[in-house]
């Protein structure tokens, strides 16, 4: 099976996008630390399920532990825990 890199279409020259990427914000003050470890995990979870979802994995059981870290090395992410990658396949699951 061939993989497809997940890239953008550049934009056409004198053409906005109409997509901007979001501003970050820092994150509230004063929460305890697993506050951050979740929100953070939960933050790379939907991105890998959205790029697993563009790249036509549409099923839990496709998406394998191999599979989820080879869509995080291609766009940009450090390998997730086995956690992160259960948190992958709940969201696929529960997203149909």
């Amino acid at each position: 099976m061939a993989v497809s890199r997940l890239m953008r279409k550049p934009a056409k020259p004198g053409h906005t996008t109409q997509y901007a990427p979001l501003r970050k914000k820092p994150l509230p003050a004063g929460q305890p630390r697993e506050w951050y470890v979740t929100h953070n995990r939960r933050l790379k979870a939907m991105r890998l399920a959205i790029a697993l979802l563009d790249s036509g994995v549409y099923h839990p059981a496709t998406a394998d532990n191999v599979r989820i870290r080879a869509t995080a090395d291609q766009i940009g992410v450090h390998p997730p825990s086995d956690t992160t990658c259960r948190m992958v396949r709940a969201l696929i699951r529960y997203g149909r």
